[in-house]
């Protein structure tokens, strides 16, 4: 597929916090933001439970979680909420796991990624419904640093339901060792046009910072 139209294919859609439960999401995001998020709903194909802020009229801040109540999914959850290792982590600190970016033509942008994302997969959160790429085991890829893909159905985007609490992303920044290479991969789905990257020394671990401008001033997620 010409590089051309894969660029063409992609927004930013929102920004995912992972946490060990809502409660520690919530609380960073408070400790970040000064922000007290809305509750978003229940994912019963994954297991998982969420609340959501307005970042944009089609641009929102996820944070997620294992939902304790829900019956165990029977394949691994997505953003690598299984994974022991990743909640170990996140017992000791939720954080900005990784980025969604939208698309009309998510088969396309599918084939067109130079880095395999997975499957296309069909979820729902109460009467919305979408389709998104991730592993079969749930993995973040590179980290999280490369976005999973998302097609809404046609129509108002989700984010313009939400209240808005006065919120917009400023931008999205990524620190990676070897810019290049990850700006390649962005830019076979056109990604790359909508993230900042900086470099980082060979052997750091990348990751994810938001500069969110909140009624209190521009204040960064992490």
């Amino acid at each position: 597929m010409p590089e051309a139209t894969s660029q063409a294919l992609t927004s930013l859609d929102h920004i995912t916090v992972a946490a060990n439960s809502l409660d520690q999401g919530l609380e960073h995001v408070w400790t970040s933001l000064r922000i007290d998020m809305p509750y978003g709903g229940t994912h019963p194909r994954m297991g998982t439970h969420n609340h959501v802020l307005r970042l944009g009229e089609s641009v929102f801040l996820e944070v997620i979680a294992v939902d304790p109540t829900a019956t165990a999914p029977v394949r691994p959850r997505w953003f690598q909420l299984d994974d022991p290792r990743l909640q170990a982590e996140l017992r000791l600190a939720p954080r900005l796991v990784t980025w969604v970016v939208r698309t009309t033509r998510i088969g396309e942008a599918f084939l067109a990624s130079s880095r395999p994302l997975g499957a296309i997969e069909p979820i729902q959160r109460s009467d919305l419904r979408w389709l998104i790429t991730f592993p079969d085991d749930g993995s973040l890829i590179d980290g999280g640093m490369i976005p999973s893909l998302i097609q809404w159905p046609t129509g108002v985007h989700p984010a313009s339901r939400m209240p808005d609490l006065g919120c917009t992303l400023e931008r999205l920044e990524a620190a990676h060792p070897d810019p290049a290479a990850y700006l390649r991969d962005l830019a076979s789905i056109g990604a790359d046009r909508h993230i900042e990257v900086r470099a980082i020394p060979p052997g750091s671990r990348p990751h994810l910072v938001a500069h969110i401008r909140t009624p209190d001033g521009v204040r960064t997620l992490r």
